[in-house]
């Protein structure tokens, strides 16, 4: 049995590829994929649906092709947000759905992050079916996640979800394209994704991901010790039939379990400045589990705020980590290759003797492959 097949709660992605056919959302698509997640909640699961589509149903519903500008796109996605949402709510009728837009910068927020995460629970608590999609109208490249298959690995490790689902236009992780090489074997398991990543595809035209993108929320699911199963989300029951011990799809193992504020800093998209560490620094970090000292801190860059997350790096680049800063960059940059007992008299005040606190700290692993 794949170890997570049996986890109580879920998010499960389904792709604008899946959902739309030519002439736009297919209902009894839907309606199957509703099916089954009904009949999870009835074994006692809870299920977060992560659902593209919002654009593909404005298309359908003005008769125009796929746009190629950002704001044609995002008003088609204003347009389309109902209609999906009204056929979600009819495929599940009559259990209540309820709808939820998020954007990178709602998650990149500590507090933002904290009131999604109650809400989704309150949601799951009252029975409700949670049904996130990113918030096209108003996010752009800055701020956007680039498509639902990366959103649905940080719903994930947002509400703690013991597996990933994610369903796709195609039936697993080929060692090549299918398309092209008919001869090519699926790949039944991935323990390290960055192994795999030169497999990525382009997808299908109506998807926005591709493989690649799949491959990568893999990654960040399995970051925070998230398991990740790739399904073919047209075949009817295929869900039920993989949690049942199926071996349909590619299942992506996880590496690592953080949890709580460990996993919001891993999960970041861009924390806000990066701290270059000396070799010292790095090995304490690394192999005694410790505190990030002025000392150990050879360069400041980016503009950061006390609180505020930042990325670790060796001299070379290396990422070490991620953590929150207990000085604002400006401050660091005069504490920066002193001793602790030195910041008082460097700044005339001191917070703590850390720049970045253990506790506060999410390292990344060479295990995790990435």
């Amino acid at each position: 049995m794949r170890p997570g097949l049996e986890a109580k709660r879920l998010v499960i992605k389904v792709g604008s590829a899946v959902l739309a056919g030519p002439k736009g959302l297919e209902q009894e698509v839907m309606a199957e994929i509703a099916r089954q997640v009904l009949a999870l909640r009835q074994e006692g699961r809870e299920v977060v649906l992560v659902s593209s589509g919002a654009v593909a149903a404005g298309m359908a519903a003005l008769g125009l092709p796929r746009p190629q500008d950002m704001p044609t796109k995002q008003a088609l996605a204003a347009i389309g947000q109902p209609l999906l949402m009204a056929y979600w709510r009819e495929a599940f009728t009559p259990t209540p759905v309820a709808q939820v837009l998020l954007t990178a910068e709602d998650l990149a927020s500590r507090g933002r992050y904290l009131n999604a995460k109650a809400t989704l629970q309150a949601l799951l608590r009252l029975k409700a079916v949670p049904i996130i999609n990113e918030n096209d109208t108003v996010a752009f490249q800055e701020i956007r996640f680039g498509d639902n298959d990366q959103l649905s690995a940080r719903v994930a490790a947002l509400v703690e979800a013991g597996l990933l689902l994610l369903l796709s236009d195609v039936d697993a992780l080929y060692e090549d394209d299918p398309k092209k090489n008919p001869s090519a074997r699926p790949i039944p398991e991935v323990e390290r994704v960055e192994a795999v990543l030169a497999h990525a595809g382009e997808g299908n035209p109506l998807g926005s991901g591709g493989m690649r993108s799949k491959l990568l929320a893999a990654r960040i699911a399995g970051r925070v010790g998230i398991p990740t199963l790739l399904l073919p989300g047209r075949r009817p029951g295929v869900i039920l039939e993989a949690l049942a011990g199926a071996p349909l799809g590619t299942y992506f193992h996880a590496r690592r379990r953080y949890r709580g504020q460990r996993a919001w800093l891993y999960s970041l998209l861009r924390p806000k400045g990066e701290l270059v560490l000396d070799a010292g620094a790095v090995r304490a970090l690394r192999e005694k589990g410790a505190s990030l000292l002025p000392a150990g801190i050879k360069a400041v860059r980016g503009r950061f705020g006390r609180g505020e997350a930042v990325r670790l790096l060796t001299e070379a680049g290396e990422e070490v980590g991620v953590g929150l800063a207990n000085y604002a960059a400006e401050e660091i940059e005069r504490i920066k290759g002193h001793k602790s007992a030195e910041i008082e008299a460097l700044l005339g005040y001191r917070y703590t003797e850390e720049v970045v606190h253990r506790d506060h700290l999410a390292l990344k692993e060479e295990a995790w492959g990435s």
